[in-house]
C-alpha cells in the first residue's frame, strides 16, 4: 500500500526522501486546524516538507482500505507518543505505484475510530 509507504517516510529522520514515491504533477491538500496547505507539484511539497517543524511525530495508521487506484488511511498522530489527533487521508495511485493525489483532513477535536494507546479522557488535546 503506497499510503503506508507515504506515512513511514514523512515519520523518518529524513521526510526528504517522500519525493521519491510521488508522481512529478502531484496534486495535494493538506487540512489542518486553521489551515490548508495545497500543492500542485512535486516542488510544491518539497517545500511543504521544508517548512515542517522537526519534531518526534508519528502517524499510527488505525484502518485502511483500498479500490482500484484509490487508497484511504483513517489513524492518529502521536508527538513523542502523546496523541495529538487523528487524520482521514486517501491518495490516487498511478499505473507505476506512486502518489499522484492526495488529500488528508487532521483534527485535534475529533476521532472517528478509538485508539487503543491511551484512554480517550487521558489523551492530551494540544
Amino acid at each position: 500500500m503506497a499510503l503506508r509507504a507515504y506515512m513511514a517516510s514523512m515519520d523518518s529522520r529524513h521526510p526528504e526522501r517522500t519525493l521519491e514515491l510521488l508522481e512529478p504533477d502531484f496534486r495535494f491538500l493538506i487540512a489542518l486546524p486553521g489551515k490548508e496547505v495545497t500543492g500542485t507539484s512535486k516542488e510544491d511539497f518539497a517545500a511543504y516538507i521544508a517548512g515542517r517543524d522537526a519534531v518526534d511525530r508519528a502517524h499510527e495508521i488505525l484502518r485502511y482500505g483500498q479500490d482500484g487506484d484509490l487508497e484511504t488511511v483513517y489513524g492518529v498522530v502521536t508527538q513523542g507518543g502523546r496523541y495529538t489527533g487523528s487524520f482521514l487521508s486517501a491518495a490516487v495511485i498511478s499505473p507505476g505505484g506512486l502518489l499522484a493525489r492526495y488529500q488528508s483532513f487532521f483534527t485535534t477535536s475529533f476521532e472517528l475510530v478509538d485508539w487503543a494507546g491511551q484512554a480517550t479522557s487521558e489523551r492530551s488535546r494540544t
